[in-house]
């Protein structure tokens, strides 16, 4: 995490600097605005993976005598197919379709919604995969 930690540090610093410049030779808001907001996310993103960093032990990508061989076993869990993210989608589809032709439609869009999150945050506590 350390590599990729640097990473994103050294751009929000490149975000730091430039957004004055460009406030100074532009006078743009707009411009000036994003910029801003682009160094607030990579400070975000550089402190989780900071502290994210600080609680891992060390990697073998981040040692310099590090080899393929150090990274085998388990890297994880790694959820199988989910027909969740599909229906969630089509729901949400329906709340954006719902504000253009009517309220009524957002609200079942809603409803429908509500029931495929949970289902997508609880698919692993029944069925098949539980565990």
């Amino acid at each position: 995490m350390k590599v990729e930690y640097w990473t994103i540090a050294s751009t929000g610093i490149f975000f730091a600097f430039i957004a004055p410049v460009y406030w100074f030779l532009t006078a743009d808001w707009t411009g000036t605005t994003a910029l801003v907001m682009t160094f607030l996310l990579c400070a975000l993103l550089g402190f989780y993976l900071y502290v994210v960093a600080k609680q891992i032990d060390d990697r073998p990508e981040d040692r310099s005598d590090g080899e393929i061989a150090d990274g085998a076993g388990e890297q994880g869990f790694f959820p199988p197919y989910s027909w969740w993210p599909l229906y969630a989608a089509g729901t949400l589809a329906t709340m954006v379709l719902g504000t253009v032709i009517g309220w009524w439609l957002f609200i079942i869009g809603a409803v429908f919604g509500t029931v495929t999150v949970l289902g997508w945050v609880f698919e692993y506590y029944r069925g098949v995969h539980a565990h």
